[in-house]
């Protein structure tokens, strides 16, 4: 009788690892989906909007990123564009400025088709 309850214990712990094993693997897959889905938009339909004047987007990017206030009058309009494109296209840790802005232009370029 003993061996029946040791038993019995042993497959409620299976099935409770089990359940929490499928939970980690469905919120795995959730995350890749959700992340390729992000990938997949930033490519598609967020950067392609950058392909009208790039030279200049990546000059208010500069800006942005070196810390110069926008000067007064000017519209704030084009800070803010530049402000989500460097959220959809981040800095590295401890990337140079210089290289940053190399390898956003090679995003941009590779999104819009073009060469600047």
């Amino acid at each position: 009788m003993a061996a029946t309850w040791g038993h019995g214990g042993r497959g409620r712990k299976d099935w409770r690892m089990r359940r929490v094993l499928a939970v980690c693997l469905l919120t795995s897959v959730a995350m890749v989906l959700i992340f390729d889905g992000a990938q997949w938009y930033a490519d598609n339909s967020a950067l392609p909007r950058y392909c009208e004047n790039p030279v200049d987007t990546v000059g208010y990017v500069r800006e942005i990123l070196s810390g110069d206030a926008v000067p007064e009058g000017a519209s704030k309009r084009p800070y803010v564009v530049a402000a989500k494109l460097i959220f959809l296209v981040p800095r590295q840790d401890a990337e140079p400025l210089q290289s940053y802005l190399a390898r956003l232009r090679v995003r941009i370029s590779e999104s819009c088709q073009i060469s600047f």
